[in-house]
Formats: structure tokens, sequence, C-alpha cells
């Protein structure tokens, strides 16, 4: 099949995109990573000795920064629905975290220890049909909040992806309700054009 002109243009601007080089030689997996690594100088999210659980990890990038962050004291458990080459410092599952399996599996490898990250960067696979992405999109980010409201130390901050457009003021609403802080963030290496961005919510009421 012969490429559109879309997909030339997008494949044109991803090999030519600074943070895609950049993730190339600096041995990153995706161009996500310079997402997380600026948050993280910003908010000082990640430390060594933490508990940190990767939602939605696939390829890894992001772990790939807990992982250098914790510098291997700590614990990092990364999970999605596609398989992810092993990372170095992080306990890698398998499986789909909207189902009971995988989060009594999680549940299971965490034991009894409190989280004190949550990060999400959980997407569905697209439909093309924008109201049902972004219902998709919005049931994942509740997901992951009701993860991290079960299993977050009091100190414990929640990291997580959303689109703007419909639930967006809901869902926001919602974290007011369980975070005594919440903030919006939307990192360089996010694309201008997206509509993503990310709350970052901490100190449980």
């Amino acid at each position: 099949m012969k490429p559109s002109k879309t997909s030339k243009a997008w494949l044109n601007e991803h090999v030519h995109d600074h943070y895609v080089q950049r993730a190339r030689n600096e041995g990153f997996r995706a161009r996500a990573a310079y997402k997380l690594l600026e948050i993280d100088e910003r908010d000082r999210l990640l430390r060594p000795g933490m508990t940190v659980v990767d939602l939605g990890a696939a390829p890894g990038s992001w772990s790939q920064v807990v992982s250098q962050r914790l510098a291997g004291n700590g614990l990092a458990i990364a999970l999605d629905l596609l398989p992810m080459v092993p990372i170095p410092g992080v306990d890698v599952m398998q499986g789909d975290f909207a189902d009971d399996m995988a989060l009594h599996e999680l549940e299971d490898r965490l034991g009894n220890r409190p989280v004190d990250l949550v990060l999400s960067d959980m997407a569905p696979n697209l439909s093309g049909v924008a109201s049902v992405d972004q219902a998709r999109a919005f049931a994942l980010a509740e997901l992951a909040l009701e993860f991290a409201e079960l299993r977050l130390a009091p100190s414990g901050r929640f990291l997580v992806k959303v689109f703007q457009g419909a639930g967006f003021d809901d869902y926001r609403r919602h974290l007011n309700e369980i975070f005594a802080k919440v903030a919006v963030r939307k990192p360089k290496a996010s694309r201008d054009r997206s509509s993503e961005v990310y709350f970052l919510a901490g100190g449980r009421k």
C-alpha cells in the first residue's frame, strides 16, 4: 500500500523530531522520557528509596527514568498490556490493568508497601471516533486514580495523562475531592497540537 501524504508527513516529522533524536542518542526507548524528566526536574517526583508504579509503561522510557532516579534503591513496577524488554532495576509485568487478574498480581508484588508515586501514561487504542477515544482515555484515568487512592502513601503523588475535552473538568473535580494539591503540567516534549496534558496530584485529604 502506498503511504499517504499524511503518513509521510508524520514520518518525516518523527524522524527529524528533536526529542526522538535525543532519545536515540541518550538510550531512551521513546521521546516520552523527556516529559517525565521535565516534570521531575520541576516537581522533584523521584528519589532513591521510593516505591513507584508505572501504569501503561510500554515501551519503557518512563521506567528507564524511574530506574535511573532510584539508582538501585527502591522498588519500581511497570505494567502494560504489551510485552516490554526488561529494564534493570524494574519489575516488569505484562497484563491489562483493567483486568482484575493483573491488578491482583500487581497487589501481590507490592505486598504491604505503601506507594510513593503512581505514574499513568496510559492511553487507549484509538478507534478514530473522537468521542469514543476520549471516553476510553478517561476510563483508564479513572482506573489509575482508583488505584492511587487505594495504594498511595499519605505523602504520595499521582501523575496521570489526560486529554483536554469532554470529561476533563469532571476528572479535575474528582482529583480535587481526593487531593489537596492538583496541578496541570504540559511538558515541552508534548507536541503543541496534542491535547494531552498531565495532572499532578498530591497531599491526600
